[in-house]
């Protein structure tokens, strides 16, 4: 395929939308392990930095599709989290 809009035309906004979220998902896992094992302390403030970046920026793909009902996370029960919030105030 050479031609720039038959490749445009294999996604929709959904799916590439998605894409960026599954990305940007792996991105923050990557900085939080650099930042958490990073010896120089301005080095680990800079890739604190780029995590809290990349955060905000996988909250605004996480918002966009959410908005467009493209990704609607599960409701938790309300009886499992009382029950999870007893488990971990008794550990």
């Amino acid at each position: 395929m050479t031609n720039p809009n038959q490749c445009a035309n294999l996604y929709d906004d959904k799916e590439v939308l998605g894409d960026c979220l599954g990305s940007q998902k792996q991105i923050t896992a990557a900085y939080n392990t650099f930042a958490g094992e990073c010896v120089d302390p301005r080095l680990r403030s800079a890739f604190l930095n780029i995590l809290d970046e990349e955060h905000r920026i996988q909250a605004d793909i996480f918002s966009d599709l959410n908005s467009k009902g493209w990704y609607l996370p599960e409701q938790a029960d309300k009886q499992k989290i009382q029950q999870t919030r007893t488990k971990l105030t008794q550990g």
